[in-house]
C-alpha cells in the first residue's frame, strides 16, 4: 500500500488551517443566513416566507433560482465535478481534484436558493467547503497524493461538525459514508480537526445542541420491539424519498439553464403559498416537532410536501443538501408512528416528539446507510443520550431494510449515476467500474 511521504509538520498544519477554513466558512455561512432573515423583517426565513403576501412567496424564490442559474452557468466551465459523491471519489480513490472555483460558486449558489426560501439543507456546501480547503492545502503545501486525501477527509468532517455541532457524528459520517474503513492515519487528524473546527463554531455560534437539550423517556426494554417497528417504517420513506429525488430530476433535465432553477425556484415558491413551514432546511418545523408543537395535521401535510419541494429544488439545480429536509421526513414520520401506537396503546409509550427524535435517525440511516451516525447525530442534536438503545435498533433496521429495498444510498447513487459503484465487505472495499470490471481498495 502507498505511504504518505509529506513531512508530518506540513500535514499537521494541514489540518489545523483545514479545520480553521471549515469553521469560518460555515460561521459565515450559517450568520449571513440568520442576517438575511433578520433584514427582511423575520427571525429565520420561514417567519419571512409566512408574513410575505402569497406573489412573494412564489418570487422570491423564482428571483434566487434565477441567479442560482446563472452561477451554474460559470459553474459548469470548471471541468470538474462538485457535489458529496465526487468529494467521497476524491478521497477514496484520490484520482480526482475537488475544484476550488467551482466548490465556491456551488456554495454562493445554495446560499442564495436557501437564503430564498428553497426547501434545501445547508450542510452540503459546508461539507464541500471543507473538502476544498484540504484541496488548497493540498497546493499550498505541496503534499502527497495520501497525505491530501487524509487532509480531504479532515476537511470534510470539520464542515460537518461545523453545521451541526456535532464532532462524534461528523467522524462516523466520514468513516461509514466517505471511506467506507477505519484507518487510524486518518481518524486521528479527523478527530484533530473536529475538536478545532467544533470549538471554533461553538465559540461563535453558542455550545448549545443545534435542537437545544432535551430529556426523552424510555421506560422498558419491551419499548424497543416498537422502536424497531419505527426503524422498519423509516427505511421505505427514506427509500422513497431517494426514489423521489431521482425520478424527479430526471423530468427536470429537459429544460435548460439556467431557467431550471427559476422554475424549480417558482414551483416551490407555490408549495410554500400553502405551507410557509416548508421554506428553509427544516430546522424551525423540526425544533417544534421535537417540542410537541405541531398538530397531527399539520404533520401529516408537512410529510407530504417537504420531500417534493424538496426534490424539485435539488432536481431543478438549485444546489443544497438533502440532509435536513431527511430529518424532518423522518420526523414527522416519527410523531405520525406515536399518534398511531397512542391510538392502539394508550399512553403506556413514549409521546411523539420521542419517536421524532428516534424517527429522524431512522429515516438518516436509511438514505446514507450510516446507522452509527444517525444514532450518534440525534444524541448531539438534543443533548440527551438516554435513546441510545432506541436509536440503535431503529437506525439498524432501517439502514438494513433499506440497503435491501434500494442498493445506494443518497450519496453512493451520485456515484452510480456516473458509473462508478462500491461495495464494503470484510476484504475491504470493491470498487465496480462501468459494470464491467472491479479492483479492491483496502
Amino acid at each position: 500500500m502507498t505511504t504518505a511521504t509529506s513531512p508530518w509538520w506540513q500535514r499537521w498544519t494541514a489540518v489545523i488551517a483545514v479545520a480553521l477554513v471549515a469553521a469560518g466558512f460555515a460561521i459565515v455561512f450559517r450568520g449571513s443566513l440568520a442576517a438575511v432573515g433578520r433584514l427582511l423583517g423575520g427571525a429565520n426565513i420561514v417567519a419571512v416566507i409566512a408574513a410575505a403576501p402569497a406573489w412573494e412567496r412564489v418570487a422570491l424564490p423564482a428571483v434566487g433560482g434565477v441567479l442560482v442559474g446563472l452561477l451554474a452557468l460559470a459553474a459548469a466551465r470548471v471541468r470538474e465535478g462538485a457535489g458529496v459523491g465526487f468529494v467521497i471519489e476524491a478521497i477514496v480513490l484520490g484520482r480526482v481534484r475537488v475544484p476550488l472555483t467551482r466548490s465556491l460558486l456551488q456554495a454562493a449558489g445554495s446560499w442564495l436558493a436557501i437564503a430564498s426560501g428553497g426547501s434545501l439543507g445547508r450542510e452540503g456546501p459546508l461539507i464541500q467547503l471543507g473538502a476544498a480547503a484540504g484541496e488548497g492545502a493540498r497546493r499550498a503545501f505541496g503534499l502527497d497524493n495520501v497525505t491530501a486525501r487524509i487532509v480531504l477527509a479532515a476537511g470534510v468532517a470539520a464542515g460537518f461538525a461545523s453545521a451541526y455541532n456535532a464532532p462524534m457524528a461528523s467522524v462516523l459520517f466520514v468513516v461509514e459514508i466517505v471511506t467506507g474503513v477505519v484507518v487510524l492515519e486518518a481518524i486521528v487528524p479527523m478527530v484533530i480537526a473536529v475538536v478545532i473546527a467544533t470549538i471554533a463554531t461553538r465559540y461563535v455560534v453558542g455550545g448549545a445542541p443545534l435542537y437545544g437539550v432535551r430529556a426523552f423517556g424510555f421506560e422498558s426494554p419491551v419499548e424497543l420491539v416498537a422502536f424497531a417497528g419505527l426503524g422498519a417504517i423509516a427505511a421505505p420513506v427514506g427509500v422513497g424519498f431517494l426514489r423521489l429525488l431521482a425520478l424527479v430530476d430526471r423530468g427536470w433535465r429537459r429544460v435548460p439553464m439556467p431557467w431550471r432553477p427559476a422554475l424549480g425556484g417558482a414551483a416551490c415558491g407555490a408549495i410554500l403559498c400553502a405551507l410557509p413551514l416548508v421554506a428553509g432546511n427544516g430546522f424551525e418545523p423540526l425544533e417544534a416537532l421535537l417540542d410537541g408543537k405541531l398538530a397531527l395535521g399539520m404533520i401529516v401535510w408537512l410529510l407530504i410536501a417537504k420531500p417534493i419541494a424538496t426534490a424539485v429544488a435539488v432536481g431543478s439545480g438549485n444546489p443544497g443538501g438533502v440532509f435536513t429536509p431527511t430529518l424532518l421526513i423522518g420526523g414527522c414520520t416519527g410523531a405520525l408512528y406515536a399518534f398511531g401506537l397512542h391510538a392502539v396503546f394508550g399512553d403506556a409509550l413514549g409521546g411523539p416528539p420521542t419517536y421524532a427524535l428516534v424517527g429522524l435517525a431512522a429515516a438518516m440511516a436509511a438514505t446514507t446507510h450510516a446507522p452509527l451516525t444517525g444514532a450518534v447525530l440525534a444524541c448531539e442534536l438534543s443533548g440527551d443520550y438516554a435513546l441510545m438503545l432506541p436509536l440503535l435498533v431503529a437506525t439498524g433496521v432501517a439502514a438494513a431494510w433499506a440497503r435491501r429495498l434500494y442498493v445506494d444510498s443518497v450519496y453512493t447513487a451520485e456515484l452510480s449515476r456516473r458509473g462508478l459503484r462500491w461495495r464494503l465487505t470484510l476484504d475491504g472495499r470493491r470498487v465496480i467500474e462501468n459494470q464491467q470490471h472491479s479492483v479492491d481498495v483496502v
